[in-house]
């Protein structure tokens, strides 16, 4: 399966997983996460996947999260619902959301884009 790249464009650390993908010669898909924001199904596949608790996938230093006062709300949030408020907005989600179908990352951190994906 080639790589999903769900990414902000004009997010510098999506540019710069972007450039990594690029520049090792890995072949990806990109999605503007504002516009082609994952559904709930996909978003819970890749939380599954990806082992990680549901909150690492909640963009904690967007504006759209302190907004919502987010910080104080998740923990009384069932799964579910937290989902669906990700699927609700693209910039709710933390990025790059990467994900090979086997596993998931999220932001970019060299080291484990090497061990994911190379």
């Amino acid at each position: 399966m080639a790589i999903q790249f769900y990414h902000y464009p004009k997010c510098t650390t999506c540019k710069k997983a972007s450039k990594w993908l690029k520049d090792e010669g890995i072949d990806f898909t990109a999605y503007d996460i504002t516009t082609d924001t994952p559904t709930k199904d996909e978003l819970r596949k890749f939380y599954e996947l990806s082992g990680l608790p549901l909150k690492k996938f909640f963009n904690t230093s967007g504006m759209k999260y302190r907004e919502l006062g987010l910080k104080d709300k998740l923990a009384d949030m069932a799964e579910d619902e937290q989902l669906a408020l990700l699927a609700s907005d693209g910039m709710l989600i933390k990025r790059p959301l990467t994900t090979d179908g086997k596993k998931v990352t999220l932001g970019f951190k060299e080291q484990e884009f090497v061990e994911a994906y190379k």
